[in-house]
């Protein structure tokens, strides 16, 4: 199996997950994800998943991040979910569907019910084919300075399958932290 045969390969969760690590899938550019336009202040994942090549190279990743969240005023959580990253070289090959599958897997296992993450507008598409939804309308999210709306698009997913897949809650939502 040479280093772009990804027939069998699985995502397996990561003991630690560093800049090195994501310039490995990356590269080393000022800013990968594209969203140092937002000004936003993010927060680090702390749990990760990874895939590798045949040769160990890491090709994708996705973290996740239990959150406090308030939903049309009432307390909850969400697993966020973000950081998510394939190699440009090796898109289209289903490597976010199987970094992504793994991660939700063990979200389900963490309690809350729905999980969410940010993308840019030219990623919805990805996220729709996947399974996520997008949410129309605004997320609040903290900032330094204080609550901010969230500039990037807001897609979730139920953690539930069947008939324990929950629907979004109705009203206002306010992610009462940093946004991951």
């Amino acid at each position: 199996m040479d280093d772009h045969d990804f027939g069998a390969l699985t995502a397996v969760r990561l003991n630690a997950y560093s800049r090195a690590d994501q310039n490995e899938i990356l590269g080393d550019g000022a800013d990968p994800f594209g969203v140092s336009e937002t000004g936003l202040t993010w927060l680090p994942k702390e749990e990760h998943f990874g895939v590798r090549s045949a040769a160990g190279r890491l090709v994708a990743h996705a973290g996740l991040l239990r959150l406090p969240t308030a939903i049309g005023g009432s307390a909850t959580e969400v697993i966020g979910v973000g950081g998510v990253a394939v190699a440009p070289d090796l898109r289209g090959r289903g490597l976010a569907r199987t970094v992504l599958t793994a991660a939700l897997d063990h979200a389900r296992t963490l309690g809350p019910r729905h999980a969410l993450l940010f993308c840019r507008p030219p990623l919805v598409a990805l996220y729709d084919r996947l399974g996520w939804r997008e949410l129309t309308g605004d997320v609040h999210v903290e900032q330094p300075d204080g609550p901010v709306v969230m500039p990037l698009r807001t897609m979730w997913t139920p953690l539930g399958t069947g008939p324990e897949a929950a629907p979004w809650p109705e009203g206002e939502v306010r992610l009462l932290s940093f946004p991951m």
